[in-house]
C-alpha cells in the first residue's frame, strides 16, 4: 500500500497542498454519508501524488482554500474516478470548479470498455482486489478502521497509473480530445439540491400523475422530508419511493389500510401512519384551483419528415456505435437524435451550432449525419 498521512489541521493542509502544487498529477477521490445523514457531507478526502497519498479529515479542517487552490490550479491534472458526485460534492460545499479534470471512468467510454466500475479497471489493470462493502459503510463515523483507511488509500493509489494507461491508449485512437471535450462539460455541472419545493419535481413518475394525486404526493413528501432531517436520515430510511407512490395513488384514510395494502410496514405506521393520513386529507380537500400541475414541456410535433429523419438517425447511431466501439447513447442520446431530426442542418457547420452537440460529436459524426439527412431530402 502506498505510504499515507493523514491531515487533521489548517496548518497540515496547507503545506501538503503547497507541496502538490509542484506536482503534475494527482489523484484526487471524496467519501461522503449520504446513505446515513438527510445532508450529505464530505467525510474523507484522498489525495495521491508520485509517491505519497494524504487523508484529509474534513471535520477538522476549516480553511479549504488551500485545497481550492490545488483544485483550481490549471498546471495540474486531477484525476477522479466517476467524478460526478465528487464534483457536485465540491460545488456544494467548495463552490469551486475543478480545472484540468481527467476522469477515468468517462474516458473508458471513449475506448469501448463495458466493465468501467473503479474496481473492475483495477483487477483488470493491476490485479488489485476492492472490497465493494466499503462503499456503504459510514465514511461520518470516528476513528475510521484499518480496513476502511486501507479501502481510502487504495481507491486513489493507483490513479496516475490508471490514468498513464488509459491517456496513451486514447492518444493511439486520436482521442484524447474528445475525452478532454467531455471532462471540461463534467467539471462544469453543478450541485442541485433534491429539498426544493416543490418536491414532485424530483419524484421519478410524477409527470405522469393527475393533479389531485400530485398534491397528495407533495404533502407526502414533505411529510418524508421533515422526518428525514428532524431524524437527520436520508430520505430512503424513512419511506421508499414505492411506499410514496402507493400511498398517493391508492389514497388510504385509514392506518390500517396503508398496512394492508403494503405500502407501509407496521413500524413506519406507527411512526408515520397519523401524518401520512393528514397529508392525504388535507390534499383530498383542496379546491381543483389550489391543486398543483406538473410543469409540461411543449414539445414541438413530430411529423412524419421527422419521424423518418429520427429512425434514420438511430440505425446510423447502431451502426456507428459498432464501429466506433462506443455506447450507442454515450455516442449520441435520443436527445439530440431528435434535436437534429428537428433542426435538419444542411452542412456540419449548421451541426456543430446545435447546443447540446458536442465538437466530438461532430468530428465522429458529421459527415455520416449530414449524408444520411441529405438522403431523407
Amino acid at each position: 500500500m502506498l505510504n499515507f498521512k493523514f491531515i487533521e489541521s489548517d496548518g497540515e493542509l496547507e503545506t501538503v497542498c503547497k507541496g502538490l502544487g509542484k506536482e503534475k498529477i494527482i489523484g484526487v477521490d471524496l467519501e461522503a454519508d449520504s446513505m446515513y445523514c438527510f445532508k450529505e457531507k464530505i467525510c474523507l478526502i484522498q489525495i495521491a501524488g508520485k509517491d505519497q497519498a494524504f487523508l484529509v479529515d474534513p471535520f477538522l479542517i476549516s480553511d479549504f482554500s488551500p485545497f481550492v487552490a490545488l483544485l483550481e490550479n490549471q498546471d495540474i491534472v486531477k484525476i477522479f474516478h466517476g467524478s460526478d458526485f465528487d464534483v457536485r460534492s465540491i460545488d456544494r460545499e467548495m463552490g469551486c470548479r475543478i480545472e484540468n479534470l481527467f476522469d477515468t471512468e468517462i474516458a473508458c467510454r471513449f475506448l469501448n470498455v463495458r466493465e468501467r466500475g473503479l474496481g473492475a479497471l483495477l483487477k483488470e489493470q493491476f490485479n488489485v482486489f476492492v472490497d465493494k462493502k466499503f462503499q456503504k459503510v459510514d465514511w461520518s463515523r470516528r476513528p475510521l478502521k484499518d480496513d476502511m483507511i486501507t479501502y481510502s488509500v487504495g481507491d486513489v493509489e493507483h490513479l496516475i497509473a490508471l490514468h498513464d494507461r488509459i491517456k496513451e491508449r486514447l492518444e493511439k485512437m486520436n482521442r484524447f480530445a474528445w475525452a478532454k471535450e467531455e471532462f471540461e462539460a463534467q467539471a462544469s455541472v453543478k450541485y442541485e439540491s433534491n429539498h426544493k419545493l416543490p418536491l414532485f419535481k424530483k419524484f421519478k413518475g410524477a409527470g405522469k400523475m393527475d393533479n389531485r394525486t400530485l398534491a397528495i404526493l407533495e404533502n407526502l413528501l414533505q411529510v418524508r422530508m421533515d422526518a428525514a432531517e428532524k431524524k437527520d436520515l436520508p430520505l430512503f430510511k424513512i419511506m421508499s419511493a414505492q411506499s410514496l407512490q402507493a400511498l398517493a395513488t391508492h389514497r388510504p384514510k385509514a392506518i390500517d389500510t396503508m398496512v394492508s395494502i403494503r405500502a407501509l410496514s407496521k413500524k413506519q405506521a406507527d411512526m408515520y401512519g397519523s401524518l401520512c393520513q393528514e397529508a392525504i386529507s388535507s390534499a383530498l380537500a383542496l379546491s381543483h384551483g389550489e391543486l398543483p400541475s406538473y410543469p409540461k414541456t411543449r414539445l414541438p410535433r413530430k411529423s412524419p419528415q421527422v419521424l423518418e429523419r429520427i429512425d434514420i438517425l438511430k440505425k446510423m447511431r447502431e451502426r456507428l456505435s459498432v464501429s466506433l466501439g462506443m455506447e450507442p447513447g454515450f455516442l449520441i442520446n435520443n436527445a439530440l437524435i431528435s434535436a437534429i431530426a428537428f433542426e435538419n442542418p444542411r452542412t456540419q457547420a449548421d451541426l456543430g451550432r446545435l447546443d447540446a452537440m458536442r465538437n466530438w460529436q461532430v468530428e465522429a459524426l458529421g459527415d455520416e449525419i449530414i449524408k444520411r439527412l441529405g438522403q431523407c431530402n
